[in-house]
């Protein structure tokens, strides 16, 4: 008897072979068109790795950057077939914080240091005590008890690239993997080179060093990614230091930032240029608590300070700078007696050297004057912010438009600011002025400042913090943020040099309203 089934497939046998060649060619383009789209997706993780060989140092671009992903820097939390994470998966919380170290030739730094009796302090000549306590300096005895035992030390304020560095080294999204880095680090010593070559040395031996580290580091694969864009240094010294125009023998400093090579890497030091690429982060101060608890302790302890001086100065006259107002500010102090305390700073005294001193003066002040030096900044801003002492500027350069990413933006909330460039323009009676300031908003300004003492300490790397962040948190925070503004424009199609390097004529100047305002606030409250 014939089986109905085979019987009726056999009838129709023309249809079946066509039906199975059908449901063979859609399996086939299946199998193909997978294999097509693993392809082209492979072909985008390539660009990626490689999207430094197509970033042109120039303003133009070869390529379109808008198919670039992040997707082999930065790898992804597995997820099911719904795009649902995976029960179980764990976030890794170094994704976008992986920094990779270069591992300079020592002359760009472990040389520098084992050679320190050659290094300059200005008067002194040697360097070698300042490094004990990888940076920190020997430890302050404290008979006084000004300050908190094994929490200060004598540090000097030109050694933040050594300080940051060996913070670095205990950083924990540290990666020997450059792929997955979201930012290169560079040790060199910049600082610490050109104090060897200041005096008495032309400029090719001053910028020596300089051209051999971007030689060096041009030659490097992970420079071949963003030509740089990805890199930072620090250096313990100002940015100007590093930025001669030209090669005059007479002219100041190197030319390190001025090199091609170098525009394409950010630096961070304790006071920035007017140009882009150069950030401030505060300078080293003599405090580096090892817990949490040690500044807790020490914030308590400043608010309970009974401060007896209106105001006071730690510094010395700057009579060779035509427009320096720090002479008539020392005047002002003297003149107002008990109001005004003043710290003796002047070349050949040493009542500035030891934490002590300036810590006494400071605690016991209400406002600490802040002017312009040698240059801008100072460390003395920091101190006074230890010493929960409300800091009074006279310039937009001293720190509203260098500490960006440590200090308010609203400067209002923490200082007060007599805008006074020089000399020419002072009109300034300062214990009238900082008289009228009201009790009420006194203790406001008070208050933060004591807030932002975490922020502008390097905390020692014995320990963790665990609630915290210090200076060198907020900074790496700070860097890595400029890195990634530089790759969205790179997927996004644009061309990651424009702005970057460039110079701001604008950055150290403030519109007259906002000058006006914090008079106008003082008068207010008279």
């Amino acid at each position: 008897m014939e089986n109905p089934i085979t019987s009726k497939c056999c009838n129709h046998q023309p249809w079946f072979v066509l039906l199975v060649f059908f449901v063979f060619c859609i399996e086939l383009f299946s199998f193909d068109y997978s294999g097509f789209t693993a392809k082209k997706s492979a072909l985008v993780t390539v660009l990626d790795d490689n999207h430094g060989n197509v970033i042109n140092t120039q303003s133009s671009l070869p390529h379109d950057f808008t198919e670039i992903t992040n997707a082999s820097v930065y790898p992804l939390p597995k997820t099911d077939e719904k795009g649902d994470l995976k029960v179980g998966t764990e976030i890794d919380s170094c994704v976008g914080r992986y920094i990779f170290v270069h591992d300079l030739p020592s002359r760009f730094n472990e040389d520098l240091v084992n050679n320190c009796r050659l290094l300059t302090r200005g008067t002194d000549k040697n360097m070698c005590p300042y490094l004990d306590n990888l940076g920190f300096g020997p430890e302050i005895e404290n008979p006084e008890d000004v300050l908190i035992n094994n929490s200060w030390f004598l540090t000097n304020q030109f050694l933040l690239e050594v300080i940051f560095h060996n913070k670095m080294k205990r950083y924990e999204c540290l990666t020997n993997d450059s792929s997955i880095a979201s930012a290169i680090y560079v040790p060199f010593y910049a600082g610490l080179d050109m104090s060897l070559y200041l005096w008495g040395f032309n400029t090719t031996v001053r910028d020596s060093a300089s051209l051999g580290l971007v030689k060096w580091l041009s030659e490097k694969p992970e420079w071949k990614r963003m030509w740089g864009r990805d890199h930072f240094l620090v250096a313990g010294r100002i940015a100007w230091d590093f930025r001669r125009q030209s090669d005059n023998e007479t002219d100041w400093g190197s030319k390190l930032r001025f090199l091609p090579e170098s525009k394409n890497m950010s630096m961070l030091s304790i006071e920035s240029s007017s140009w882009n690429n150069d950030y401030a982060i505060p300078y080293p101060t003599c405090f580096h608590p090892s817990k949490d608890s040690e500044i807790f302790r020490w914030q308590d302890r400043i608010r309970r300070q009974n401060r007896q001086y209106l105001f006071s100065f730690a510094g010395a006259p700057r009579p060779e700078y035509q427009n320096s107002i720090r002479g008539k500010i020392i005047d002002q102090c003297l003149a107002s007696k008990s109001q005004c305390k003043l710290l003796d700073c002047n070349y050949g005294t040493t009542n500035c050297d030891n934490p002590v001193n300036v810590m006494k003066v400071f605690q016991s002040s209400i406002f600490c004057l802040q002017p312009p030096g040698d240059s801008y900044t100072r460390r003395s801003i920091f101190d006074s912010i230890l010493a929960g002492c409300i800091p009074v500027f006279f310039h937009p350069g001293t720190a509203y438009a260098q500490y960006i990413w440590h200090l308010p933006k609203n400067y209002t909330a923490y200082s007060v600011y007599l805008p006074v460039k020089d000399l020419s323009e002072w009109k300034i009676n300062l214990n009238e002025t900082l008289l009228r300031m009201p009790e009420d908003r006194i203790l406001r300004l008070r208050e933060e400042v004591i807030k932002l003492i975490p922020r502008v300490v390097y905390a020692s790397s014995r320990s963790r913090s665990e609630t915290l962040e210090d200076a060198f948190d907020l900074a790496v925070k700070g860097i890595l943020d400029r890195i990634e503004s530089v790759r969205v424009m790179i997927r996004e199609g644009k061309d990651p040099s424009i702005g970057f390097a460039d110079g701001d004529d604008y950055k150290y100047t403030f519109l007259p309203m906002v000058m006006v305002i914090e008079f106008t606030t003082l008068e207010i409250h008279s």
